[in-house]
């Protein structure tokens, strides 16, 4: 089953983003090998596709997994959260209805 993972970053997080930014998507990259990504990004902090210093206000991930425990268990493990990029990561199931 797909699930959304949402986490809201902490203020002026960019740098600390940056620095784990590597091992990151190499999670996702592996997920994307897999066939369990649909989709992965920031929201810029503002109405910019760049949005340069100001950076970003949190991420979506939408991945498969067998269940919601294992989900919780890679949004744990993902290096923004080690880092403390997020102050908050939510994973809620998702049901893909278009396209």
């Amino acid at each position: 089953m797909w699930y959304a993972i949402t986490g809201i970053d902490i203020e002026n997080s960019l740098d600390k983003r940056k620095a784990v930014r590597p091992a990151h998507v190499a999670r996702l990259q592996k997920l994307l090998e897999e066939g369990r990504l649909l989709l992965a990004g920031p929201f810029p902090a503002i109405d910019a596709e760049d949005p340069g210093p100001a950076g970003f206000s949190g991420s979506l991930i939408i991945a498969e997994f067998d269940d919601l425990d294992a989900a919780k268990d890679w949004a744990d493990h993902d290096p923004y959260r080690a880092a403390g990029v997020y102050r908050e990561v939510t994973v809620r199931p998702f049901r893909q209805t278009l396209p």
